[in-house]
């Protein structure tokens, strides 16, 4: 969902801008208490993977493309904090290589991307996994729930600002079910994709998923209890 250059006026971009420099801003603080030895690695890794998984778009009519944003994606296994960072870097080298998205946009795309869709995404990881059993394999189910929800976030967040100052001569209406109906089904690939990702890591590695790290607290306390009891 890139926004390209001109597609909102100025005062709203450069008020996304701001946004996006105070949630980069804060994602640099949080991350610290999300890297370390183990995350500091995939987190590259998780980056690439987003960065080569964005290029691939494709129009979906009112002058905007559509593509997997990656965020809770990224949020389940790095942080949600190291995440906005990761897309954040992807965003930024892909308007400036690439000139997708544009650089006057670009702070309308993190926003959007890495904010939006990071946070919504992991929002709803959350309140699913703590319904859900606290067992690995509701990991990628939680996932690739916040995926789902991410997308179309996104979608609806993006009408929101367009409504408050878009450019192009387009009727509202016609943008918002465009998006909303394309990046519905683009959710659901996201998904898909989402939960076989984190399910491949959490199946192999566990303890390199941070949005798996409290089942693995709560499974190590009761071993710890069981053997005080023995």
């Amino acid at each position: 969902m890139h926004v390209p250059d001109g597609f909102l006026t100025a005062p709203i971009s450069l008020a996304t801008a701001a946004v996006a420099a105070s949630g980069v801003a804060l994602a640099l603080r949080g991350a610290r208490r999300e890297l370390d030895d183990r995350t500091a690695p995939l987190a590259g890794l998780t980056a690439v993977f987003v960065f080569a998984a964005q290029m691939v778009t494709f129009p979906v009519g009112a002058g905007t493309s559509g593509h997997l944003l990656g965020g809770a994606l990224a949020a389940v296994l790095v942080g949600p904090y190291t995440a906005t960072l990761c897309l954040s870097v992807v965003l930024l080298v892909q308007a400036i290589a690439f000139a997708d998205g544009g650089l006057t946009a670009l702070g309308t795309n993190i926003t959007l991307i890495g904010i939006v869709g990071v946070w919504v995404g992991y929002a709803a990881f959350l309140a699913l996994r703590r319904v859900l059993p606290r067992t690995l394999a509701a990991i990628p189910v939680a996932a690739a729930v916040g995926a789902f929800v991410s997308v179309p976030a996104a979608a609806l967040a993006f009408t929101g600002l367009y409504a408050a100052g878009g450019a192009a001569p387009i009727p509202l209406d016609r943008l918002a079910t465009t998006m909303l109906g394309w990046h519905v089904l683009i959710g659901l690939g996201e998904a898909v994709i989402t939960s076989l990702a984190v399910g491949s890591i959490v199946a192999a590695r566990p303890d390199l998923a941070y949005g798996a790290r409290p089942v693995l607290n709560g499974r190590q306390e009761l071993e710890i209890r069981d053997g005080l009891t023995v």
